[in-house]
């Protein structure tokens, strides 16, 4: 027995020699320096634990059927909109804008297109009772697609409007992401709810092996929108559940969670719904024709000096490239006065830490509102990590107060061009998540995003570098720790 030792030791130095040497040559592999490092360094240090979690989680790609109806639905998009101009005049767009639209286009499939009004809402039960009155005018169709969709208290109104509409014989679909809103208090109530009123639903990314459904779990549809008949659409944060999300832990801290979400008409309410019927068909397998979608050559535009010119921006493992990345790189690169940004998991890579660090070099009023406190640790705590170098550079941050956490995801800068939707400025939202994205042309608009942010800075206080220095140094040593794994991706 005592001779097998020696053996058994041997074979494992030897398995320890060719998992370090073999993950030199796999992991970097297409995959950003940050990152390779991180796996690197995990797998170096625990070499089988870290070989096993590189296995289960280091793939960020969705399984090639999946690729290829995402390819094959932005053919289609593409076709259909390359004679496709509905954009008022142009001759007012600064040149960088026109380039992003283009790369947004090109990345996304999805042009922009003029005519549009949007209206931000920021109370948390106004806004799902405002989509639950436009489902009750819907005549054509409803499609409904949240990452945490759930039957509760604040969301029972919105799923009697959607009982109604089918009772009238409208076709009310709805996507919900699987392992999202099947962690969420209730979900089986939510299952058989949606069963009994006769919505159809779907699942999104489904992690079920043994019926052939899987990919990286941690790979989630993030994405929220709701639209109505092809005319009226609604984007932003906010998930269809209550704002403590039912969930024990919250109620004990007396969490409560704040939103913000866009109502939106005009042309550019087809191309969100572009993004349901991709997904939809990419969960289903059905691609849904003319009873489900209007074109944007059919909707009436708003023709007032006040009409916003706008553009869907998607992103996610489906897509090659970082798409929402890119857009938001873009927006802060070509920003003259101000950057003003709303994230509530703070995790940027080191390109938008340059991007935004630059802004202030630049002389620009750069200003960030996170929450004061966190509810995700090892994401809360990477955040903070940024808050020193942030304030170094000249960022503003601006922290909301507890027991809110400011989930509201939005970016503006100067005064006429603004980005609202799903995606947090992180590492996850960049690579991992389904994420879209509204960007919007548009002083009107803008003037409402800054109304709102004067109510964070009303609400909240500003965090200085001075405090900041006190922190602890057991906190300061969690966030680089948590820094550093925010990086496996």
């Amino acid at each position: 027995m005592n001779e097998q030792f020696p053996i058994i030791g041997g074979i494992l130095v030897i398995l320890d020699f060719v998992i370090k040497i073999t993950a030199l040559f796999i992991v970097p592999r297409d995959r950003k320096p940050t990152a390779a490092m991180a796996w690197l360094l995990a797998i170096f240090l625990i070499p089988f634990v870290g070989i096993i979690l590189f296995l289960i989680i280091g793939n960020s790609k969705l399984p090639k059927k999946r690729r290829e109806r995402q390819e094959e639905l932005n053919r289609i998009i593409a076709e259909r909109a390359e004679d496709l101009d509905l954009v008022g005049d142009r001759s007012t767009w600064p040149d960088w804008f026109a380039s992003l639209t283009r790369q947004n286009q090109q990345l996304g499939a999805l042009p922009a297109v003029g005519g549009n009004t949007a209206t931000l809402i920021g109370e948390y039960t106004a806004s799902v009772d405002a989509m639950a009155d436009e489902i009750d005018t819907a005549t054509r169709f409803v499609n409904v697609e949240f990452y945490i969709a759930s039957f509760d208290a604040t969301t029972k109104g919105f799923f009697g409007a959607m009982e109604r509409a089918v009772r009238r014989g409208v076709r009310v679909r709805l996507l919900m992401d699987f392992i999202a809103s099947r962690n969420v208090t209730g979900h089986d109530e939510t299952r058989t709810e949606l069963d009994r009123i006769g919505v159809e639903w779907s699942y999104m990314l489904p992690v079920r092996p043994f019926k052939g459904e899987y990919q990286r779990p941690d790979l989630r549809n993030h994405r929220k929108l709701l639209v109505v008949d092809g005319r009226v659409g609604y984007m932003g944060s906010q998930n269809l559940i209550d704002r403590t999300y039912n969930a024990p832990k919250n109620l004990k801290r007396g969490l409560k969670w704040q939103e913000l979400v866009t109502r939106v008409t005009g042309p550019i309410v087809p191309a969100i719904n572009g993004v349901f019927l991709s997904d939809w068909y990419i969960e289903t397998g059905e691609l849904l024709g003319e009873e489900a979608h209007l074109r944007a050559a059919d909707v009436p535009p708003d023709r007032s000096p006040a009409a916003l010119d706008c553009q869907v921006v998607p992103s996610g493992p489906g897509y090659d490239e970082e798409n929402n990345l890119r857009q938001f790189l873009t927006l802060v690169t070509s920003a003259q006065r101000k950057v003003i940004i709303t994230s509530p998991y703070f995790v940027p890579d080191e390109a938008m830490m340059y991007a935004i660090t630059s802004a202030c070099k630049r002389g620009l009023d750069v200003q960030l509102f996170v929450s004061e406190i966190g509810d995700q640790g090892s994401v809360w705590h990477a955040q903070r990590s940024y808050y020193e170098p942030l304030l170094k550079a000249g960022v503003q941050i601006w922290l909301y107060p507890a027991p809110f956490i400011l989930h509201s995801k939005h970016l503006s800068i100067d005064e006429e061009v603004a980005v609202i939707g799903s995606s947090n400025m992180d590492i996850r939202s960049f690579a991992l998540n389904a994420e879209v994205t509204l960007l919007v042309r548009g002083r009107p608009f803008v003037e409402q995003m800054r109304e709102v942010e004067q109510g964070y800075r009303d609400a909240g206080r500003r965090l200085t570098l001075e405090e900041w220095k006190k922190e602890p140094a057991s906190s300061t040593f969690l966030d680089g720790v948590a820094r550093l794994t925010s990086a496996l991706q």
